[in-house]
């Protein structure tokens, strides 16, 4: 089997980084080259990097000349950070993407694409099945503005693999990460000082470990599948027991009054909320994991409980430390 030659969109992000230092270990991995606007989290030995925007259509021939087997989409903004906009955020997504796109078009030797996608595409419904399967992202409407970024995202991908059928494109839904290195919604929302809530609701959710979100973008690039593919923990959580464990008085908030509230909290500095987190806390959501399982060949080591336990345990050592 010839070495592989990997490019990764995003590798400055925190698991752009740890796949780019797993894979410049991997013997069968001959070239791993990165693209971001943002340097590494850390230093990589034989990583070659470009600093450019996947938005500018030069990097065509960045991809062109790396000559890559397999490109990962690792791109892809879940909340717009300190200064960017909701504008900016779906230009990278969704212009990104299609720009990307384009310049794997002219590429003969992209054997696949593995894009580091959202279980967001499916919403948090008050109705929805107990376990959202990856055939099932139009039981209900798009109702923000991410979930329409990701929808477009994905119609892009599925024409781009009908057009080229010799490249296989893996489309991972990823459900909220949670993990000693992460800094997510969900791990600021359990380490404010009181967590609100919408008043009668305690929805299910269902998150992945840190460990297990590498893994299972690793086993991806191993084994790409043609289509989507859900990734999580097995199993799910109540938001009540989540909140209870870490240690957190809940607040409860009805539900006219949920946005305003938390909106004039982050005024006063606690976390921001997206439009789709909120949904989540209200309605929570969980995915169906065999196709990850049983064709991807990924078994996540935790659980949502267990990812929970082992946040919890982390950040308790890190305060005694």
């Amino acid at each position: 089997m010839p070495a592989r030659r990997v490019l990764i969109t995003g590798v400055g992000s925190h698991l752009g980084t740890l796949l780019a230092a797993r894979l410049e270990r991997d013997r069968e991995v001959e070239t791993v080259v990165g693209i971001d606007t943002r340097r590494p989290r850390t230093e990589l030995e034989r990583t070659e990097l470009h600093d450019a925007d996947i938005r500018d259509p030069e990097i065509a021939g960045l991809i062109r000349a790396a000559a890559p087997d397999t490109v990962v989409h690792n791109k892809i903004v879940r909340q717009p950070g300190p200064g960017m906009s909701s504008r900016a955020m779906h230009d990278i997504n969704v212009i990104g993407s299609l720009q990307l796109l384009g310049a794997c078009e002219r590429v003969p030797s992209i054997q696949s694409i593995v894009i580091r996608g959202s279980a967001g595409i499916y919403g948090a419904e008050p109705h929805a099945p107990q376990f959202l399967g990856e055939e099932m992202t139009r039981l209900f409407p798009l109702r923000t503005r991410f979930q329409r970024d990701v929808a477009e995202i994905e119609n892009y991908f599925e024409t781009f693999s009908r057009r080229r059928p010799q490249v296989t494109c893996t489309m991972l839904r990823y459900q909220p990460a949670i993990g000693p290195s992460l800094d997510t919604q969900i791990t600021r929302y359990l380490s404010q000082p009181a967590c609100p809530t919408y008043l009668g609701f305690d929805p299910r959710l269902q998150l992945v470990h840190e460990h297990d979100a590498l893994e299972a973008l690793l086993a991806a690039i191993r084994n790409p599948v043609r289509g989507a593919v859900n990734v999580a923990g097995r199993g799910t959580i109540g938001l009540g027991r989540m909140i209870r464990m870490a240690g957190r008085p809940p607040l409860p908030i009805a539900g006219p009054l949920f946005a305003p509230v938390t909106e004039a909290a982050r005024r006063l500095g606690m976390g921001a909320y997206s439009d789709d987190f909120r949904r989540l806390l209200r309605y929570g959501r969980a995915v169906d994991i065999r196709r990850l399982e049983q064709e991807v060949g990924h078994e996540p080591r935790y659980s949502t409980v267990a990812a929970v336990q082992d946040w919890l345990a982390r950040r308790s050592e890190a305060r005694a430390a």
